[in-house]
């Protein structure tokens, strides 16, 4: 039997479990008559289903048919991308014909006689939108995995002159905590504070369970079981999903295969990118009950260190605040991790 669950990272899985809620505020707002922000940003921790959520969005505006939705690579030259795209729908190719572009030294588009070719990318770009706008069509750009290069500052400098200039244009932009956090801190790109941010969410337990439950064919508490182990991981659900599916075995009995998939793909290029004190805070964890009075007590961290660092791992999406005056990690299993992985450190 072929294993329905998926370790693809980026491939939308045959067992989905869509954020409804969080999604729909994106599409009502981009939706609306008069929206308040043409940009939204989705952050999460590495394997937290980003990519997933926005293929999913971008869907739900491909179906629509005023909708132009582009896929664009973040490590290329974005304003390039963009018009090139535009150019070559066929569906908007005699929109652009009848308005006289000739983009031909772009390389895109077609050669026109007695038209001067544009010469400037955004000149030519101004001139696409204005044309959709005044049709009633709408562009979505989606740019998954975006970071402080000189591409995207170039290209959301620029996407800030169009919204100015009443374009329907939006944006939607997925990437880590510290990538999103250093492209808002960029002078030139402050308004990025006033859009929106999505901090994805742990999956819905009980939807896991279901699907555990009808695929594994196992018992109600069973399923339940390993939904709670996964904490609500996107990755942590698939590879446990297939992992039994793959062995036909309990999930006690896979573990040690589990942890080793979720260091592997996911917890070692998260500790790569933590500092030595992010590491000393998220192992006095390990040593304590949780407590915050007893984490800074282990790590003898004063108060001001331990907030500054605290504060840090929330928003990188590993630690939460399970209630006051204690934290938790939000990764299924990390404390094991941790605590095989700082000794060697």
């Amino acid at each position: 039997m072929k294993n329905s669950f998926s370790l693809v990272f980026g491939k939308e899985p045959i067992h989905i479990i869509n954020r409804s809620m969080q999604e729909n505020e994106i599409i009502e707002e981009f939706l609306s008559e008069n929206p308040i922000h043409q940009v939204c940003m989705i952050t999460g921790v590495r394997g937290s289903g980003k990519t997933v959520c926005l293929t999913t969005l971008s869907n739900e505006f491909r179906d629509r048919e005023d909708w132009i939705v582009i896929d664009i690579n973040p490590e290329r030259d974005i304003l390039n991308a963009l018009a090139a795209q535009l150019s070559n729908r066929k569906e908007l190719f005699q929109l652009f014909k009848d308005a006289k572009l000739n983009l031909s030294l772009f390389g895109i588009g077609f050669e026109m006689d007695a038209i001067p070719p544009i010469t400037d990318i955004v000149t030519a770009l101004d001139e696409m939108l204005d044309k959709l706008t005044k049709k009633g069509k709408k562009v979505l750009i989606a740019i998954d995995e975006v970071s402080s290069s000189l591409y995207i500052r170039e290209f959301i400098s620029q996407f800030q002159i169009f919204i100015r200039r009443k374009y329907n244009v939006f944006l939607l932009m997925t990437g880590l905590y510290e990538n999103i956090y250093e492209l808002q801190n960029e002078k030139t790109l402050t308004f990025l504070y006033r859009a929106p941010k999505v901090e994805l969410k742990p999956l819905n337990t009980v939807r896991m369970a279901q699907i555990y439950k009808t695929t594994l064919n196992i018992e109600d508490d069973r399923a339940l079981e390993m939904a709670k182990l996964t904490k609500g991981y996107p990755f942590a659900f698939q590879v446990l999903g297939y992992l039994c599916m793959k062995y036909n075995v309990r999930y006690e009995q896979i573990l040690f295969e589990f942890d080793a998939y979720l260091e592997e793909y996911v917890y070692e290029k998260i500790w790569s990118e933590l500092s030595s004190k992010d590491r000393e805070v998220l192992h006095a964890m390990c040593l304590s009950d949780g407590k915050i009075v007893n984490i800074r007590a282990v790590g003898e961290f004063s108060s001001n260190t331990f907030t500054v660092y605290r504060n840090r791992l929330i928003k990188k999406g590993i630690i939460r605040s399970s209630k006051y005056g204690y934290l938790e990690y939000t990764l299924p299993r990390f404390e094991e991790f941790i605590l095989r992985t700082f000794e060697k450190d």
